[in-house]
Protein backbone atom coordinates (compact mmCIF):
# COMPACT_ATOMS: atom_id res chain seq x y z
CA UNK A 1 0.00 0.00 0.00
CA UNK A 2 1.82 3.30 -0.64
CA UNK A 3 2.20 6.31 1.52
CA UNK A 4 -0.70 8.56 1.65
CA UNK A 5 0.04 11.84 0.44
CA UNK A 6 -0.81 14.77 2.76
CA UNK A 7 0.20 18.69 3.71
CA UNK A 8 1.53 18.02 6.95
CA UNK A 9 2.43 15.12 9.53
CA UNK A 10 2.83 16.89 13.66
CA UNK A 11 4.12 14.24 16.00
CA UNK A 12 2.51 14.41 19.61
CA UNK A 13 -0.38 15.80 21.19
CA UNK A 14 0.65 18.08 23.77
CA UNK A 15 0.39 21.20 24.17
CA UNK A 16 2.70 21.69 21.38
CA UNK A 17 1.29 19.24 18.99
CA UNK A 18 -2.66 20.69 19.56
CA UNK A 19 -1.20 24.72 18.76
CA UNK A 20 0.24 23.45 15.93
CA UNK A 21 -2.66 21.11 14.11
CA UNK A 22 -4.94 23.98 15.01
CA UNK A 23 -2.32 26.59 13.02
CA UNK A 24 -1.66 24.55 9.88
CA UNK A 25 -4.66 24.12 9.38
CA UNK A 26 -5.98 27.44 9.23
CA UNK A 27 -3.52 27.64 6.76
CA UNK A 28 -5.60 25.35 5.05
CA UNK A 29 -3.32 22.67 5.23
CA UNK A 30 -4.23 18.46 5.35
CA UNK A 31 -2.75 17.84 8.53
CA UNK A 32 -2.43 14.15 10.43
CA UNK A 33 -1.25 13.86 13.92
CA UNK A 34 -0.26 10.79 15.25
CA UNK A 35 0.32 10.48 18.59
CA UNK A 36 1.62 7.24 21.15
CA UNK A 37 -0.46 8.00 23.92
CA UNK A 38 -4.81 7.15 23.80
CA UNK A 39 -5.49 10.68 24.01
CA UNK A 40 -4.23 14.35 24.00
CA UNK A 41 -2.31 15.47 26.63
CA UNK A 42 1.35 14.89 26.09
CA UNK A 43 3.37 14.79 28.90
CA UNK A 44 0.33 15.63 30.91
CA UNK A 45 -1.37 12.42 29.72
CA UNK A 46 1.93 10.02 30.56
CA UNK A 47 3.10 11.89 33.85
CA UNK A 48 0.28 11.03 36.18
CA UNK A 49 2.27 9.62 39.55
CA UNK A 50 0.86 11.10 42.95
CA UNK A 51 1.17 15.14 43.52
CA UNK A 52 2.18 15.41 39.66
CA UNK A 53 1.70 19.52 39.01
CA UNK A 54 2.53 22.16 37.06
CA UNK A 55 5.14 24.77 38.40
CA UNK A 56 3.65 27.76 36.46
CA UNK A 57 0.87 28.95 37.57
CA UNK A 58 -2.39 27.69 35.94
CA UNK A 59 -3.51 31.11 34.38
CA UNK A 60 -0.36 31.66 32.65
CA UNK A 61 0.49 28.06 31.30
CA UNK A 62 -2.66 28.22 29.30
CA UNK A 63 -3.09 29.27 25.50
CA UNK A 64 -3.63 32.93 24.85
CA UNK A 65 -4.64 32.50 20.82
CA UNK A 66 -8.24 32.34 22.07
CA UNK A 67 -10.05 35.27 23.93
CA UNK A 68 -12.99 32.98 24.88
CA UNK A 69 -10.80 30.18 26.13
CA UNK A 70 -9.51 32.04 28.34
CA UNK A 71 -13.03 33.39 29.92
CA UNK A 72 -14.68 30.15 29.64
CA UNK A 73 -11.96 27.44 31.44
CA UNK A 74 -12.28 27.97 35.25
CA UNK A 75 -8.99 27.22 36.70
CA UNK A 76 -9.88 25.77 40.53
CA UNK A 77 -5.63 26.03 41.60
CA UNK A 78 -2.99 28.33 41.57
CA UNK A 79 -1.02 25.46 40.64
CA UNK A 80 -2.91 22.67 38.67
CA UNK A 81 -2.78 19.32 39.26
CA UNK A 82 -2.37 17.02 36.74
CA UNK A 83 -5.78 16.04 35.67
CA UNK A 84 -7.01 19.45 35.79
CA UNK A 85 -4.11 20.24 33.11
CA UNK A 86 -5.77 17.24 30.98
CA UNK A 87 -9.03 18.18 31.41
CA UNK A 88 -8.07 21.56 30.05
CA UNK A 89 -6.32 19.89 26.97
CA UNK A 90 -9.35 17.41 26.31
CA UNK A 91 -11.54 20.48 26.27
CA UNK A 92 -9.35 22.30 23.75
CA UNK A 93 -9.25 19.43 21.64
CA UNK A 94 -12.76 19.15 21.53
CA UNK A 95 -13.99 22.73 21.75
CA UNK A 96 -11.33 23.37 18.86
CA UNK A 97 -12.00 19.76 17.03
CA UNK A 98 -8.64 18.96 16.57
CA UNK A 99 -8.69 15.08 18.01
CA UNK A 100 -10.51 14.20 14.73
CA UNK A 101 -6.60 15.07 13.22
CA UNK A 102 -4.91 12.73 15.21
CA UNK A 103 -4.12 8.75 14.82
CA UNK A 104 -3.84 7.82 18.80
CA UNK A 105 -1.76 4.82 19.85
CA UNK A 106 0.54 5.16 17.17
CA UNK A 107 4.20 6.17 17.29
CA UNK A 108 6.22 7.21 14.71
CA UNK A 109 9.50 4.83 14.37
CA UNK A 110 10.97 6.21 11.53
CA UNK A 111 11.52 9.28 8.73
CA UNK A 112 13.18 9.73 5.77
CA UNK A 113 13.52 13.29 3.18
CA UNK A 114 12.59 11.70 -0.34
CA UNK A 115 14.51 14.57 -2.35
CA UNK A 116 12.46 13.82 -5.24
CA UNK A 117 9.38 14.25 -3.77
CA UNK A 118 10.44 16.80 -1.34
CA UNK A 119 8.32 14.59 0.99
CA UNK A 120 8.71 13.10 4.48
CA UNK A 121 7.81 9.49 4.23
CA UNK A 122 6.81 8.71 7.76
CA UNK A 123 6.56 5.00 9.34
CA UNK A 124 4.86 4.21 12.22
CA UNK A 125 4.87 1.31 14.65
CA UNK A 126 7.91 -0.10 12.67
CA UNK A 127 5.40 -0.26 9.52
CA UNK A 128 6.37 0.46 6.01
CA UNK A 129 5.80 4.51 5.27
CA UNK A 130 2.11 5.52 6.12
CA UNK A 131 2.40 8.74 5.15
CA UNK A 132 3.98 11.10 2.54
CA UNK A 133 4.03 14.53 4.01
CA UNK A 134 5.42 17.95 2.94
CA UNK A 135 6.57 19.34 6.17
CA UNK A 136 7.05 16.66 9.17
CA UNK A 137 6.36 18.73 12.70
CA UNK A 138 7.80 17.20 15.73
CA UNK A 139 5.76 18.24 18.92
CA UNK A 140 7.29 15.69 20.66
CA UNK A 141 8.23 18.11 23.93
CA UNK A 142 11.23 18.76 25.80
CA UNK A 143 10.75 16.48 28.96
CA UNK A 144 9.09 13.36 27.12
CA UNK A 145 11.45 10.43 26.68
CA UNK A 146 12.09 9.35 30.12
CA UNK A 147 15.23 7.42 31.56
CA UNK A 148 16.06 4.11 33.77
CA UNK A 149 19.26 4.55 35.30
CA UNK A 150 21.40 1.75 34.88
CA UNK A 151 21.48 -0.22 37.84
CA UNK A 152 22.49 -4.03 38.62
CA UNK A 153 19.95 -6.45 39.76
CA UNK A 154 16.21 -4.46 38.43
CA UNK A 155 15.21 -7.61 36.79
CA UNK A 156 15.41 -9.65 39.89
CA UNK A 157 13.50 -7.36 42.05
CA UNK A 158 10.15 -9.32 42.91
CA UNK A 159 8.30 -6.02 44.13
CA UNK A 160 6.64 -3.86 41.80
CA UNK A 161 8.71 -1.42 39.70
CA UNK A 162 7.57 1.89 39.01
CA UNK A 163 8.55 4.80 36.98
CA UNK A 164 6.87 8.61 37.65
CA UNK A 165 6.59 8.86 33.45
CA UNK A 166 5.17 6.09 32.75
CA UNK A 167 2.77 5.42 36.32
CA UNK A 168 -0.15 3.35 35.98
CA UNK A 169 -3.39 5.31 34.67
CA UNK A 170 -5.67 3.69 36.69
CA UNK A 171 -3.82 4.60 39.79
CA UNK A 172 -1.80 2.29 41.98
CA UNK A 173 -2.22 1.06 45.75
CA UNK A 174 1.03 1.51 48.38
CA UNK A 175 -0.45 2.03 51.16
CA UNK A 176 0.93 -0.13 53.81
CA UNK A 177 3.84 -1.02 51.66
CA UNK A 178 7.62 -0.63 51.90
CA UNK A 179 8.34 1.84 49.51
CA UNK A 180 11.63 3.50 47.57
CA UNK A 181 11.98 6.29 45.51
CA UNK A 182 15.23 6.59 43.32
CA UNK A 183 15.79 10.12 42.46
CA UNK A 184 15.29 13.50 43.90
CA UNK A 185 14.28 16.43 41.40
CA UNK A 186 11.40 17.93 40.23
CA UNK A 187 9.35 14.80 40.03
CA UNK A 188 10.57 13.35 43.35
CA UNK A 189 10.10 15.84 45.13
CA UNK A 190 5.93 16.56 44.05
CA UNK A 191 5.81 12.89 44.81
CA UNK A 192 7.89 11.85 47.78
CA UNK A 193 5.27 13.81 50.38
CA UNK A 194 2.39 11.71 48.72
CA UNK A 195 3.97 8.53 48.51
CA UNK A 196 5.34 9.32 52.72
CA UNK A 197 1.74 10.08 53.40
CA UNK A 198 0.50 6.33 52.87
CA UNK A 199 3.83 4.42 52.94
CA UNK A 200 4.33 2.15 56.07
CA UNK A 201 7.84 3.62 55.34
CA UNK A 202 9.42 5.59 52.54
CA UNK A 203 13.54 5.43 51.47
CA UNK A 204 14.30 8.09 49.49
CA UNK A 205 17.49 7.18 47.68
CA UNK A 206 18.80 11.17 47.35
CA UNK A 207 21.83 10.80 45.05
CA UNK A 208 22.10 15.44 44.19
CA UNK A 209 20.14 17.02 46.64
CA UNK A 210 17.97 19.77 44.84
CA UNK A 211 17.46 23.55 46.00
CA UNK A 212 13.35 23.92 46.23
CA UNK A 213 11.09 26.67 47.12
CA UNK A 214 7.75 26.26 48.41
CA UNK A 215 4.32 26.90 45.92
CA UNK A 216 2.18 27.89 48.03
CA UNK A 217 -0.70 26.41 46.01
CA UNK A 218 -4.08 27.09 46.91
CA UNK A 219 -7.90 26.99 45.63
CA UNK A 220 -7.85 29.90 42.78
CA UNK A 221 -10.92 32.78 44.23
CA UNK A 222 -13.40 33.09 42.04
CA UNK A 223 -12.57 36.79 42.32
CA UNK A 224 -8.86 36.48 41.55
CA UNK A 225 -9.71 34.40 38.27
CA UNK A 226 -11.87 37.41 36.99
CA UNK A 227 -9.23 40.09 37.78
CA UNK A 228 -6.88 38.05 35.89
CA UNK A 229 -9.11 37.65 32.98
CA UNK A 230 -9.50 40.97 32.55
CA UNK A 231 -5.94 41.83 32.58
CA UNK A 232 -4.83 38.83 29.97
CA UNK A 233 -4.02 41.08 26.99
CA UNK A 234 -1.51 43.05 29.60
CA UNK A 235 -0.41 39.68 31.00
CA UNK A 236 0.35 38.06 27.81
CA UNK A 237 2.20 40.99 26.01
CA UNK A 238 4.55 40.92 29.07
CA UNK A 239 5.16 37.34 28.78
CA UNK A 240 5.87 37.62 25.22
CA UNK A 241 8.08 40.49 25.54
CA UNK A 242 9.84 39.96 29.19
CA UNK A 243 13.08 38.11 29.53
CA UNK A 244 11.43 35.41 31.34
CA UNK A 245 7.85 34.57 29.78
CA UNK A 246 6.40 34.67 33.33
CA UNK A 247 3.58 37.44 33.82
CA UNK A 248 5.55 39.09 36.72
CA UNK A 249 7.89 40.23 34.40
CA UNK A 250 11.70 40.36 35.07
CA UNK A 251 13.56 41.41 38.15
CA UNK A 252 14.03 44.76 39.28
CA UNK A 253 17.23 46.24 38.18
CA UNK A 254 18.98 45.95 41.36
CA UNK A 255 21.96 43.62 42.62
CA UNK A 256 21.63 41.03 45.43
CA UNK A 257 25.27 43.12 46.90
CA UNK A 258 23.63 46.49 46.62
CA UNK A 259 21.67 45.92 49.92
CA UNK A 260 22.67 45.16 53.13
CA UNK A 261 22.08 41.73 54.70
CA UNK A 262 19.02 42.47 56.67
CA UNK A 263 17.42 44.07 53.55
CA UNK A 264 18.13 41.05 51.51
CA UNK A 265 16.85 38.68 54.06
CA UNK A 266 13.44 40.28 54.17
CA UNK A 267 13.48 40.50 50.25
CA UNK A 268 14.07 37.11 50.37
CA UNK A 269 11.95 36.24 53.15
CA UNK A 270 8.99 38.10 51.42
CA UNK A 271 9.58 35.96 47.70
CA UNK A 272 9.81 32.89 50.23
CA UNK A 273 6.39 33.39 51.29
CA UNK A 274 4.66 34.11 48.22
CA UNK A 275 6.01 31.14 46.91
CA UNK A 276 6.90 29.87 43.55
CA UNK A 277 9.70 30.90 41.16
CA UNK A 278 9.65 34.65 42.16
CA UNK A 279 12.25 33.73 44.06
CA UNK A 280 14.84 33.88 41.11
CA UNK A 281 13.56 37.26 40.15
CA UNK A 282 14.44 38.72 43.90
CA UNK A 283 17.23 40.34 41.76
CA UNK A 284 18.62 40.85 38.18
CA UNK A 285 22.06 38.90 39.01
CA UNK A 286 21.06 36.17 40.62
CA UNK A 287 22.06 33.84 37.85
CA UNK A 288 25.25 35.71 36.65
CA UNK A 289 27.19 36.34 39.69
CA UNK A 290 28.32 33.73 41.91
CA UNK A 291 28.55 35.62 44.90
CA UNK A 292 25.69 37.17 44.66
CA UNK A 293 23.89 33.83 43.79
CA UNK A 294 25.56 32.71 47.25
CA UNK A 295 22.89 34.81 48.89
CA UNK A 296 20.34 33.13 47.73
CA UNK A 297 21.39 29.91 48.37
CA UNK A 298 22.50 30.21 51.48
CA UNK A 299 19.22 31.52 52.62
CA UNK A 300 16.95 28.85 50.90
CA UNK A 301 19.86 26.72 52.63
CA UNK A 302 19.51 27.92 56.09
CA UNK A 303 15.15 27.26 55.62
CA UNK A 304 16.10 23.50 55.09
CA UNK A 305 17.78 23.42 58.59
CA UNK A 306 14.78 25.44 60.00
CA UNK A 307 12.61 23.00 58.11
CA UNK A 308 14.06 19.30 59.22
CA UNK A 309 14.08 18.32 62.90
CA UNK A 310 16.93 16.13 62.15
CA UNK A 311 20.38 18.36 62.02
CA UNK A 312 22.49 15.07 60.66
CA UNK A 313 19.03 14.60 57.75
CA UNK A 314 18.70 18.65 57.00
CA UNK A 315 22.69 18.62 56.38
CA UNK A 316 22.49 16.05 53.81
CA UNK A 317 19.46 17.65 52.27
CA UNK A 318 21.72 21.14 51.69
CA UNK A 319 22.71 21.37 47.98
CA UNK A 320 26.38 23.11 47.66
CA UNK A 321 27.70 21.96 45.08
CA UNK A 322 26.25 24.18 42.36
CA UNK A 323 24.59 27.63 42.06
CA UNK A 324 20.78 27.92 42.61
CA UNK A 325 18.60 27.82 39.85
CA UNK A 326 21.32 26.29 37.34
CA UNK A 327 19.53 22.74 38.36
CA UNK A 328 15.59 23.84 37.63
CA UNK A 329 14.14 25.40 40.60
CA UNK A 330 11.63 22.66 41.93
CA UNK A 331 8.65 24.04 44.11
CA UNK A 332 7.58 21.76 46.58
CA UNK A 333 4.35 21.50 49.24
CA UNK A 334 6.07 20.24 52.39
CA UNK A 335 8.83 17.95 50.71
CA UNK A 336 11.39 19.16 53.42
CA UNK A 337 8.46 18.27 56.15
CA UNK A 338 8.27 14.93 55.25
CA UNK A 339 11.85 14.22 56.24
CA UNK A 340 10.53 14.72 59.78
CA UNK A 341 7.72 11.80 59.38
CA UNK A 342 8.74 8.52 61.10
CA UNK A 343 8.43 6.21 58.24
CA UNK A 344 10.51 7.98 56.07
CA UNK A 345 14.43 7.81 55.77
CA UNK A 346 17.17 9.70 53.64
CA UNK A 347 19.73 7.71 52.22
CA UNK A 348 23.04 9.64 51.26
CA UNK A 349 23.91 7.43 47.55
CA UNK A 350 27.07 9.77 47.62
CA UNK A 351 28.19 8.37 51.50
CA UNK A 352 26.39 4.92 50.67
CA UNK A 353 25.67 3.93 46.65
CA UNK A 354 23.76 1.22 45.39
CA UNK A 355 25.67 -1.70 45.09
CA UNK A 356 22.67 -3.79 43.72
CA UNK A 357 19.26 -4.13 43.48
CA UNK A 358 18.06 -7.97 44.78
CA UNK A 359 14.68 -9.41 44.60
CA UNK A 360 13.87 -8.43 48.66
CA UNK A 361 15.01 -4.51 47.94
CA UNK A 362 18.17 -2.58 47.45
CA UNK A 363 21.86 -3.44 48.68
CA UNK A 364 24.09 -0.79 49.70
CA UNK A 365 27.72 -0.71 49.73
CA UNK A 366 28.85 -1.80 53.00
CA UNK A 367 26.49 -4.72 52.85
CA UNK A 368 22.89 -3.04 54.43
CA UNK A 369 19.95 -4.06 52.45
CA UNK A 370 16.92 -1.93 52.50
CA UNK A 371 13.84 -4.14 52.40
CA UNK A 372 10.95 -2.98 49.95
CA UNK A 373 8.04 -3.97 48.24
CA UNK A 374 7.90 -1.69 45.62
CA UNK A 375 10.41 0.64 43.96
CA UNK A 376 9.90 4.14 41.97
CA UNK A 377 12.11 5.22 40.00
CA UNK A 378 12.02 9.19 39.57
CA UNK A 379 14.81 9.84 37.61
CA UNK A 380 13.90 12.18 35.03
CA UNK A 381 14.34 12.85 31.53
CA UNK A 382 16.68 12.18 28.31
CA UNK A 383 16.04 16.04 27.70
CA UNK A 384 15.40 18.57 24.79
CA UNK A 385 17.07 16.26 22.31
CA UNK A 386 15.82 12.64 23.81
CA UNK A 387 12.78 12.61 21.93
CA UNK A 388 13.86 13.78 18.42
CA UNK A 389 16.90 11.07 18.57
CA UNK A 390 14.39 8.14 19.69
CA UNK A 391 13.14 8.38 15.96
CA UNK A 392 14.71 7.32 13.03
CA UNK A 393 15.30 10.44 11.35
CA UNK A 394 16.98 10.41 8.03
CA UNK A 395 17.30 14.02 6.09
CA UNK A 396 18.46 14.46 2.23
CA UNK A 397 21.57 13.41 2.11
CA UNK A 398 20.24 10.16 3.91
CA UNK A 399 22.11 11.30 7.08
CA UNK A 400 20.80 9.98 10.86
CA UNK A 401 19.79 12.95 12.91
CA UNK A 402 21.67 10.94 15.86
CA UNK A 403 25.03 11.04 13.28
CA UNK A 404 24.50 14.81 12.45
CA UNK A 405 24.58 15.63 16.52
CA UNK A 406 26.97 13.56 17.33
CA UNK A 407 28.65 16.07 18.86
CA UNK A 408 25.77 17.71 20.12
CA UNK A 409 22.58 19.38 18.73
CA UNK A 410 22.76 22.05 15.93
CA UNK A 411 19.56 24.05 14.98
CA UNK A 412 19.20 27.30 13.70
CA UNK A 413 16.46 29.32 16.31
CA UNK A 414 15.66 25.63 17.86
CA UNK A 415 13.64 25.03 14.72
CA UNK A 416 15.28 23.41 11.42
CA UNK A 417 18.30 21.20 11.37
CA UNK A 418 20.56 22.02 8.67
CA UNK A 419 20.41 19.09 6.02
CA UNK A 420 16.93 18.11 7.42
CA UNK A 421 14.65 19.98 4.92
CA UNK A 422 10.59 21.11 5.60
CA UNK A 423 11.78 18.74 9.49
CA UNK A 424 10.68 21.61 12.56
CA UNK A 425 11.19 21.00 16.12
CA UNK A 426 8.68 22.93 18.35
CA UNK A 427 11.06 24.25 21.52
CA UNK A 428 13.90 22.24 20.36
CA UNK A 429 18.02 22.97 21.44
CA UNK A 430 18.66 26.58 20.50
CA UNK A 431 15.90 28.18 21.58
CA UNK A 432 14.39 29.21 25.18
CA UNK A 433 12.42 26.05 25.82
CA UNK A 434 12.83 24.84 29.26
CA UNK A 435 13.97 27.87 30.57
CA UNK A 436 11.00 29.52 29.71
CA UNK A 437 7.00 29.09 30.40
CA UNK A 438 6.35 26.09 27.74
CA UNK A 439 3.09 27.58 26.33
CA UNK A 440 4.71 31.09 25.32
CA UNK A 441 7.53 29.37 23.71
CA UNK A 442 4.90 27.07 22.37
CA UNK A 443 2.53 29.17 20.74
CA UNK A 444 5.80 31.53 19.62
CA UNK A 445 7.37 28.54 17.78
CA UNK A 446 4.32 27.13 15.96
CA UNK A 447 3.22 30.57 14.83
CA UNK A 448 6.83 31.41 13.23
CA UNK A 449 6.81 27.73 11.67
CA UNK A 450 2.77 28.61 10.12
CA UNK A 451 4.00 31.44 8.87
CA UNK A 452 7.74 30.61 7.33
CA UNK A 453 5.28 27.71 5.69
CA UNK A 454 2.51 30.21 4.23
CA UNK A 455 5.82 32.40 2.81
CA UNK A 456 7.09 29.69 1.50
CA UNK A 457 4.44 28.56 -0.43
CA UNK A 458 3.70 31.94 -1.67
CA UNK A 459 6.70 31.79 -3.30
CA UNK A 460 5.44 28.67 -4.77
CA UNK A 461 8.81 26.71 -2.71
CA UNK A 462 8.68 23.04 -1.58
CA UNK A 463 11.66 22.68 0.24
CA UNK A 464 12.69 24.77 3.56
CA UNK A 465 16.02 24.34 4.64
CA UNK A 466 18.45 26.00 7.79
CA UNK A 467 21.41 27.45 6.15
CA UNK A 468 24.41 25.84 7.39
CA UNK A 469 26.38 29.10 8.36
CA UNK A 470 23.26 30.49 10.10
CA UNK A 471 22.88 27.65 12.11
CA UNK A 472 26.58 27.54 12.90
CA UNK A 473 26.29 30.91 14.00
CA UNK A 474 23.21 30.64 15.83
CA UNK A 475 24.29 27.43 18.29
CA UNK A 476 28.17 29.78 18.58
CA UNK A 477 25.78 32.48 20.07
CA UNK A 478 23.47 30.40 22.19
CA UNK A 479 26.58 28.60 23.88
CA UNK A 480 28.42 32.43 24.01
CA UNK A 481 25.20 33.52 26.23
CA UNK A 482 25.40 30.94 28.50
CA UNK A 483 28.98 31.11 29.26
CA UNK A 484 27.73 34.54 30.45
CA UNK A 485 26.20 32.85 32.80
CA UNK A 486 26.44 30.39 35.70
CA UNK A 487 24.59 27.76 34.02
CA UNK A 488 27.13 25.66 32.83
CA UNK A 489 28.30 25.59 36.83
CA UNK A 490 26.12 22.58 37.73
CA UNK A 491 25.83 18.98 36.44
CA UNK A 492 22.52 19.33 34.92
CA UNK A 493 20.06 17.89 32.59
CA UNK A 494 20.34 21.38 30.63
CA UNK A 495 23.58 20.31 29.64
CA UNK A 496 22.66 16.50 29.15
CA UNK A 497 25.02 15.62 32.07
CA UNK A 498 22.33 12.83 33.41
CA UNK A 499 22.72 11.12 30.54
CA UNK A 500 25.91 8.71 29.63
CA UNK A 501 27.62 9.43 26.47
CA UNK A 502 25.11 12.89 26.13
CA UNK A 503 27.40 15.35 24.58
CA UNK A 504 27.86 18.27 27.12
CA UNK A 505 26.54 21.74 26.05
CA UNK A 506 24.00 23.89 27.70
CA UNK A 507 21.33 22.81 25.34
CA UNK A 508 18.46 26.05 25.71
CA UNK A 509 18.76 29.13 24.71
CA UNK A 510 19.71 31.69 27.47
CA UNK A 511 19.32 35.16 26.22
CA UNK A 512 15.92 35.57 27.18
CA UNK A 513 12.15 34.79 25.74
CA UNK A 514 11.10 38.35 24.87
CA UNK A 515 14.95 38.81 23.15
CA UNK A 516 14.52 35.75 21.11
CA UNK A 517 11.22 36.51 20.12
CA UNK A 518 12.64 39.77 18.72
CA UNK A 519 15.63 38.19 16.90
CA UNK A 520 13.10 35.74 14.83
CA UNK A 521 10.66 38.83 14.52
CA UNK A 522 14.06 40.78 12.67
CA UNK A 523 14.51 37.24 10.76
CA UNK A 524 11.43 37.09 9.47
CA UNK A 525 11.39 41.04 8.07
CA UNK A 526 14.51 40.33 6.75
CA UNK A 527 13.14 37.70 3.91
CA UNK A 528 13.81 35.01 6.67
CA UNK A 529 17.43 35.23 6.60
CA UNK A 530 19.20 31.95 7.29
CA UNK A 531 16.52 29.94 5.77
CA UNK A 532 16.88 28.93 2.28
CA UNK A 533 14.14 27.92 0.01
CA UNK A 534 13.74 26.14 -3.20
Amino acid sequence: MSAREIDAVVVGAGFAGLYAAYRLRELGLEVQGIEAGDGVGGTWYWNCYPGARCDVESMEYSYSFSPELEREWVWTERYASQPEILRYLQHVASRFDLARHFRFGTRVTAARFDSSSARWLVSTNGDAPAFAARYLVMATGCLSESRLPDIPGLADFSGKVLQTSRWPREGVDLAGRRVGVIGSGSTGIQCIPQLAASASRLTVFQRTPNFSVPARNAPLPEAQRRAVIARYPEIRQVQRTCFSSFGIGDAPPLSALQEDAATREARYRAAWEQGGISFLFTYNDLIIDRAANDTAAEFVRQRIRDTVADPAVAERLLPRDYPIGTKRLCLDTDYYASYNRPNVELVDLRATPIERITAAGIRLQGGREVPLDALVFATGFDAVTGALLAVDLRGSQGQLLADAWRNGPAMYLGLMSAGFPNLFAITGPGSPSVLSNMVVSIEQHVDFIARLIAHARGRASRRIEADPEAERAWMQHVAEVAQGTLYPQARSWYMGSNIPGKPRMFLPYVGGVGPYRRQCEEIAAADYRGFAFS
